[in-house]
C-alpha cells in the first residue's frame, strides 16, 4: 500500500505541475508546433479533464485499498495518451518531440498496473487480542 500511495501521489503532483503550466502555453505551442491552436475549447477542455484526473490520483493516494477500483480508469487515462501518441508517431502524424511528451504516461501506466496488482481488495485486519485471564 505504501508503493501505491507514493506512485499515485507522485503522479498527481507531477500532473498538476505539468498540466498547470500547459494551460499557459497555448500561444507557445502554436509557435513551436504550427499551426496555431484553432479550437481552444478542445485544448482547454482536454486540460481541464486531465487536471481533474490528477486530483483523482491524489484521492487514490489517500487510501489505495478503498479507492482500488478507481485505479482501473486511472490506468485507462494513462495508457490512452501514451497509446494514441505511439500510434500517431508510428503513422508519421506527430514528431518524435511530440511523442516524447507521452512516455511519462506510459511509465505511470506500468506503475499503476503494478500497484493495482499489489494492492489488496480489503484492508488487512488485525488478529484478535488474546484474552487476559
Amino acid at each position: 500500500m505504501i508503493a501505491a500511495r507514493r506512485v499515485f501521489l507522485t503522479a498527481g503532483i507531477y500532473g498538476l505541475i505539468v498540466l498547470g503550466l500547459f494551460l499557459f502555453m497555448e500561444e507557445w505551442i502554436g509557435i513551436e508546433q504550427p499551426p496555431p491552436i484553432t479550437h481552444p475549447e478542445y485544448f482547454y477542455g482536454f486540460n481541464s479533464v486531465a487536471l481533474a484526473w490528477q486530483l483523482a490520483f491524489l484521492i487514490i493516494a489517500s487510501d489505495p485499498v478503498r479507492f482500488r477500483p478507481m485505479m482501473v480508469p486511472a490506468m485507462v487515462e494513462k495508457i490512452g495518451f501514451f497509446g494514441v501518441g505511439l500510434v500517431l508517431y508510428v503513422l508519421g502524424r506527430i514528431s518524435l518531440s511530440v511523442f516524447s511528451m507521452t512516455w511519462m504516461d506510459g511509465l505511470f501506466f506500468l506503475l499503476f498496473l503494478w500497484t493495482y496488482r499489489r494492492t489488496p481488495w480489503t484492508a488487512p485486519t488485525l488478529p484478535p487480542r488474546p484474552q487476559e485471564g
